[in-house]
C-alpha cells in the first residue's frame, strides 16, 4: 500500500511525481505500475480508490498502484503533463476537456453529491448565514459549485451579495476555522462533516438532498487509454470490486476510512461515515450525471468568460471510454448501484 504525499507548487509537484514513480523501479516487476491522484487529507468521493489499494484489488488485477497525494489542480496538471496516469478530479478534467485537452474518463466512484454545509451551532437555517463567511475550496471546485448552487437555487442566496467566501484547499483547515469562529459555515464532504459534527459543529444541509452528482470519476489522457486498454480494464475491475466491498463490509471499510481520511479519529466516526455513504458509490457512470459534470463546469467557464454563453456543450460521451467501461462491468457481472433520488425539489 503506497500513498505518496506531495505538497509543492504546481510545476514542482508534476516533476516530483515523475521522480516518485521512477524511484519505485525494480519493485514488483511482475506487476504493472499505475499512479492515481489522491486529494490532500483524503475525502469521501474517492473511497473506492482507497479500498482498492488497501484491500488488494489493484494487486489482484496485476497492478502495482500508488496514490499520489496532491492538491486537485496539481493532479490535473500532472496528468496533462504525463507525470501522473489518472486523476479522480472530474470537474478539473471537464474544464481541461472543454479547453481542448484529449482526456478520457474511465470509471465512476461517487454517484451522490457528498458535500454538506456545516456550520456553528448558532446557525439554524441558511438565512442565518447572511453577512457571514463560508469556507469553501477553490472557485470552480465541486464543493464551491455545489454549495453555492444549492444556496442559490433553493434559498435565493448568492456569494458576494448575501455571504462572503474564503477559499481553503484542505477540509481539516476549514473545521479548525469553524471551531475558532473565523468562519461561520464550511463546505465539507460527508466524512469530514461527520467528524466536525462530533466536535460540536452542525451539518446544516446536505447537497445530496438537493442535487445528484457524479463525484470522483477517474480520468486519464486519451493516449493512455488508447495505448493501454488492458490496464484500463484492470483499473475498472479493481474499482468495481471496491464499490461492491464497501456496500457490505463495514468492519473492513472502517479500517480503510481511518487510514486514508485525515479527520477521522476513531471507529465510531468511521462507522458513522460508512452508515451514510456505503450505498453512494458506483463504478458505472450514468449518462445524465456525466453530462452534468460538464454542464456545471461550462457555467463556471461562462461566468469567467472562458466559454461563450451561447455556445452549447459538445457531445460529452466522446470524453468517456463508455464501451470499455460497460463491457468490463458486464463481463464481471457487476451489479449497478440502486441510488435514491434527491429528496428536495426546486
Amino acid at each position: 500500500m503506497r500513498t505518496l504525499r506531495l505538497r509543492f507548487p504546481l510545476l514542482v509537484a508534476a516533476a516530483t511525481v515523475a521522480l516518485a514513480v521512477a524511484g519505485g523501479a525494480g519493485i514488483a516487476q511482475a506487476q504493472t505500475k499505475v499512479t492515481i491522484g489522491k486529494v490532500v487529507g483524503g475525502d469521501g468521493f474517492h473511497v473506492p480508490t482507497y479500498i482498492a489499494l488497501d484491500e488488494g484489488f489493484f494487486k489482484q488485477e496485476g497492478l502495482d498502484a500508488s496514490l499520489v497525494e496532491l492538491q486537485a489542480n496539481a493532479q490535473v496538471a500532472a496528468v496533462l503533463s504525463g507525470n501522473l496516469d489518472c486523476a479522480p478530479i472530474p470537474s478539473g478534467g471537464a474544464q481541461a476537456a472543454l479547453s481542448g485537452a484529449e482526456i478520457m474518463y474511465i470509471v465512476g466512484e461517487s454517484l451522490k453529491s457528498q458535500w454538506t454545509l456545516t456550520t456553528r451551532q448558532e446557525i439554524n437555517k441558511p438565512a442565518d448565514l447572511e453577512g457571514k463567511t463560508i469556507g469553501l475550496g477553490r472557485p470552480g471546485g465541486a464543493d464551491y459549485d455545489e454549495v453555492q448552487a444549492v444556496l442559490h437555487r433553493f434559498f435565493h442566496m448568492d456569494a458576494g451579495k448575501d455571504y462572503k467566501v474564503i477559499s481553503f484547499q484542505g477540509e481539516p483547515e476549514r473545521i479548525a476555522a469553524l471551531s475558532n469562529n473565523d468562519i461561520q459555515g464550511a463546505g465539507l464532504s460527508i466524512p469530514h462533516a461527520v467528524v466536525a459534527q462530533q466536535t460540536g459543529l452542525k451539518i446544516l444541509l446536505r447537497t445530496g438532498d438537493y442535487i445528484p452528482r457524479a463525484g470522483g470519476t477517474i480520468w486519464c489522457m486519451k493516449s493512455f487509454v488508447d495505448q493501454h486498454p488492458d490496464r484500463v480494464r484492470k483499473i475498472i475491475r479493481a474499482i468495481a470490486k471496491a464499490v461492491t466491498y464497501f456496500r457490505t463490509n463495514k468492519a473492513g471499510s472502517i479500517k480503510v476510512l481511518e487510514h486514508h481520511i485525515a479527520s477521522i479519529k476513531n471507529d465510531q466516526q468511521a462507522g458513522a461515515i460508512w452508515d451514510q455513504l456505503h450505498n453512494s458509490f458506483g463504478a458505472e457512470v450514468p449518462k445524465d450525471l456525466f453530462r452534468d459534470i460538464f454542464q456545471s463546469r461550462r457555467l463556471t467557464m461562462v461566468a469567467a468568460r472562458q466559454w461563450p454563453a451561447d455556445k452549447p456543450l459538445p457531445d460529452t460521451e466522446k470524453f468517456i471510454a463508455r464501451k470499455l467501461l460497460d463491457s468490463t462491468l458486464k463481463q464481471m457481472h457487476y451489479v449497478p448501484t440502486n441510488l435514491s433520488a434527491p429528496t428536495k425539489a426546486d
